[in-house]
């Protein structure tokens, strides 16, 4: 079943950016008819209409600041090819139609780049065709000059070995990843295998295109596979998947078109996706590489505005994780570098997609040239891509030393990499002190990956206010995914279309009720109790005659659940206390009186057999469920009801209405409301829920730029508008609110989103703290919170919730760290409601009584409190060494000097020694 494996890259497409990114205003006509361009995460190099000259800009820019063009006058001729380092940012490899290679340091110095540090390798025998540095050892390079292939160690200077001469001109090169073996395709025709450290002869040779245009070769695995492009016999362009292990025929091909242009291909290992540009041409089109199939398959075919002589692929150190781009390709035209970003659509785009993103090599060599001629096969480091854990230093590589403008040498690059950062900001800060020269080139000579990339240059508000501000108790929380025999599996046929208005599914401490995706708003009862696997064969449902709008289980009695229906009727229906055995086709009460559509329904928290909903005839509506009447109406809503909620006293009920009105009714004192103010201004959906003891309300909502925002307003001065409202994200789902009244932690996810959000709110500013959010590595189609009995205060468990997926549902539970988890927690579990017993009836409420829930302690009755723990003895705390041995500096060493002066002197108020002394008489002194 591998073969019909779903693929995250499936839905990549192109984005072409706009204008004002395009890096404009260069001739890159190359004379030699063949323009190349190359880029790393610092350097963007292309091939000028001046022999001899490269052109070159920084990758990233100031804001508003236009990039300087500079230019490397390399060679007395035709640049014919050239490559960066993979490790060092500043090293560039150029080769040349007068048969040279040079190998060279950029250096920052306004329009025209210092062409003094620098190697030469050769002379060849013929015109240099391309270049290709080793991906794991540091100065190893090879080349093609004519029919020859050269490794070269570029530190010593010297050639390692001369690969066995090819029978025509060698067209390209490409190294295994893993460096062990590298492949050239020449122009008769044939793929060549060396090991270059084994022999010089070719180890393994294929017939692979047999038409005669230009053949490329790219490895796309550590395992042996590699793709060849070129033309088959009847001269149309083909891409082949080979195994090195088996050359005896390809794995699979794909043919294109006819087109006498041939292809230039870019291959990203880490998600399998080619890109081929045709030159000359304004398209370009991306196959998905599955090697494991074997297949390729066609992603997306992007149509540009000008005409490609080259491309390059940005590294993947470069990329923009946080808005999803998985690979970055710069388009060469004949006057401008075009950016183009390919991009995963998700949901959720300001977060870190660890499942698009795996960990890729570093930016630090595994090995020396000599010591990989000399066997070793280490392997570069892998990174996270997560902006979190970005290494952020650089490497200087020791085949070329180091020098400012004048031509000073600047520390050796065998030091540590921390070291050579710090005194190469030293050493080249005045080099970059000039407008020019800041202008054309990052502002250190190892920036920081982060920095280079642009994608986390400044942190989020909130991520600020949470290292200068107050930070809450819960910001370590951490939800967990419960093992896999707490799941229910094997769902089939759920309803995704429920109204945004309504939770998607709903559950209590016994039972999930899952509306399914059949005729008559047919809904599913699952046991908590009883997880695993449901049987194959249809399960026994709950027929309720018309489409679902919303649906909820009683507080009081579990066996009772509430379902409002599209034709305006209210069911309510009586489960059995066990395994729902057969069809329920009639309900218990049928509650009648709504003219449209039903929106919601919720429970009274406090009274039983009291029910409120609202629809779209714009009223609320509360239920007396023992009589099936309607005894209470509310007015005063001009659009669309978005959510309500009782209050925790449960006297008043507060709306959130389309109109951009926030509502506060007193249901039983009169039907207009009592406040109401400003609420989110965008009319895609809002939640409303009452935090901090019933005397704020908490709204999720949009914005007028459809960015989900959460707002705290004050429940007895609405009309002020909100105290606080922070902004999330951009997403289309309605951000549903769980809100924890023992800790005051309110939970928010949407429905298709894979981010649970998790807030401390507080009653004074800053009013929201941030916590840890829970993330998926897949979307979840819905969130319930459980009550809080259900959860393991053993584990320190705050919050259960349960996940439902495609076919499963999974219960998270989120956990707060604790060192001493032997002992309760009674800070985080004060004694909570018991809210599965009513505190009172419909008929005492409805004239106006009230009544609170009475609390239990959730302490089981073999752990102690942590709070009766007697306190340990503080410990006496030893300085280390490196304290009293760390050289004091010259402003520490004058103010310890005055300190012992003005100990020596004493206390200025004491009084003098003489000030004791006793006089004598007046008559003694004559």
């Amino acid at each position: 079943m591998s073969r019909f494996k779903v693929s995250k890259f499936r839905h990549a497409e192109a984005k072409v950016a706009r204008k004002e990114a395009w890096i404009g205003d260069l001739q890159s006509s190359c004379p030699s008819g063949n323009p190349h361009i190359k880029a790393n995460t610092r350097w963007i190099a292309f091939s000028t209409d001046l022999a001899g000259v490269l052109g070159a800009v920084p990758l990233e820019s100031p804001k508003g600041i236009k990039r300087v063009i500079s230019h490397l006058h390399c060679h007395s001729d035709v640049v014919t090819d050239f490559d960066f380092s993979p490790f060092d940012q500043q090293l560039l490899a150029t080769g040349s139609a007068d048969e040279v290679v040079k190998v060279w340091r950029l250096l920052e110095s306004g329009q025209d780049l210092s062409s003094s540090p620098h190697v030469m390798l050769g002379p060849e025998r013929s015109r240099v065709e391309v270049l290709l540095f080793h991906p794991t050892a540091d100065g190893v390079l090879a080349s093609a000059a004519g029919k020859a292939v050269k490794i070269w160690d570029v530190e010593q200077q010297q050639i390692l070995t001369e690969l066995e001469p090819h029978l025509n001109w060698v067209q390209s090169l490409a190294w295994k990843p893993d460096g062990s073996l590298l492949g050239t395709s020449c122009q008769d025709k044939r793929l060549h295998i060396f090991d270059p450290r084994a022999k010089s002869v070719a180890c393994q040779t294929v017939l692979a295109h047999k038409g005669g245009r230009e053949a490329q070769l790219l490895w796309v695995n550590t395992e042996g596979c590699f793709l060849s492009v070129g033309s088959n016999q009847m001269m149309e362009r083909e891409v082949c998947l080979w195994d090195s292990r088996q050359l005896s025929s390809s794995l699979t091909s794909v043919t294109l078109d006819a087109s006498p242009r041939p292809l230039i291909p870019l291959f990203d290992p880490s998600s399998g996706l080619l890109v081929l540009a045709g030159k000359g041409e304004k398209v370009l089109f991306c196959y998905e590489v599955q090697p494991a199939q074997p297949a390729m398959v066609e992603v997306h075919k992007c149509f540009l505005e000008t005409r490609t002589q080259g491309t390059a692929q940005l590294p993947r150190l470069a990329l923009d994780v946080t808005a999803c781009e998985v690979m970055k390709v710069l388009q060469l035209s004949d006057s401008a570098v075009v950016p183009i970003s390919y991009l995963v659509p998700r949901k959720s785009t300001h977060e870190f997609h660890k499942d698009l993103f795996p960990d890729c090599p570093g930016n630090v060599p595994a090995a020396s040239a000599q010591s990989w001629w000399a066997g070793d096969n280490t392997q570069v480091e892998m990174v996270s891509l997560d902006p979190a854990h970005r290494p952020s230093l650089g490497f200087l590589s020791a085949c070329l030393p180091c020098l400012d403008q004048d031509n000073q040498h600047l520390p050796s690059a065998h030091m540590e990499a921390g070291d050579q950062v710090k005194d190469l900001d030293n050493s080249v800060g005045s080099s970059l002190s000039s407008p020019v020269s800041s202008l054309a080139s990052p502002s250190s000579v190892a920036p920081s990956l982060s920095a280079t990339s642009g994608f986390s240059s400044s942190p989020s508000q909130r991520s600020l206010q949470n290292i200068l501000g107050p930070s809450s108790a819960f910001r370590h929380i951490e939800g967990v995914v419960l093992p896999r025999t707490t799941h229910i599996t094997n769902l089939r046929g759920l309803s995704l279309t429920t109204p945004g208005e309504c939770d998607g599914f709903c559950a209590n401490r016994h039972r999930i009720a899952i509306p399914l995706l059949a005729t008559g708003g047919q809904v599913a009862i699952l046991e908590l109790s009883q997880p695993g696997r449901l049987p194959d064969t249809p399960v026994p449902t709950i027929q309720n005659g018309a489409p679902i709008s919303d649906l909820c289980w009683d507080p009081f009695d579990e066996q009772r659940l509430a379902i409002a229906g599209e034709d305006t009727k209210i069911r309510l229906w009586r489960v059995e206390p066990t395994r729902l055995q057969k069809q329920l086709l009639e309900p218990e009460v049928v509650l009648r009186g709504h003219t449209e559509k039903i929106y919601s329904i919720k429970f009274h928290p406090l009274a039983s057999d009291v029910l409120a909903s609202s629809s779209y005839d714009k009223s609320v509506r509360i239920w007396d469920m023992r009589t099936g009447r309607q005894e209470l109406g509310l007015l005063g809503h001009t659009d669309q009801i978005f959510s309500l909620a009782w209050s925790p006293n449960g006297c008043c009920l507060a709306t959130v209405s389309k109109d951009g009105k926030v509502r506060v009714y007193e249901p039983r004192q009169a039907a207009q409301p009592l406040q109401d103010g400003p609420g989110p201004k965008g009319g895609r959906g809002a939640r409303v829920t009452w935090v901090c003891g019933g005397k704020y309300l908490l709204v999720s909502g949009f914005d007028s730029r459809s960015e989900r925002q959460l707002s705290l307003h004050q429940a007895e001065a609405l009309a002020t508008g909100p105290l606080a409202t922070i902004g999330l994200d951009v997403s289309p789902s309605t951000l549903i609110p769980f809100y924890d009244v023992d800790t005051s932690v309110a939970f928010f996810t949407g429905k298709g989103d894979t981010r649970v959000f998790v807030y401390e709110v507080v009653p004074e500013a800053p009013f929201f703290l941030e916590c840890n959010s829970f993330l998926s590595c897949d979307p979840h189609k819905g969130f319930q919170f459980l009550p809080k009995t259900a959860c393991d205060v053993r584990e320190v468990e705050i919050a259960r919730a349960l996940r439902l997926r495609q076919t499963s549902i999974e219960p998270v539970a989120f956990r707060v760290p604790r060192v001493k988890k032997e002992f309760f927690q009674d800070d985080l579990f004060p004694a909570t409601q018991a809210w599965w017993e009513p505190a009172l009836p419909a008929t005492a409420w409805l004239k106006g009584a009230n009544k609170q829930h009475q609390t239990i302690s959730l302490q089981p009755k073999d752990m102690t409190s942590v709070s009766q723990v007697p306190k340990e003895a503080p410990r006496r705390k030893y300085l280390p060494s490196s304290v009293y041995l760390e050289e004091k500096s010259e402003e520490q060493k004058k103010e310890e000097l005055l300190s012992a002066m003005v100990a020596k002197l004493g206390n200025r108020d004491d009084p003098l020694p003489q000030d004791s002394f006793e006089g004598v008489d007046e008559e003694e002194w004559d």
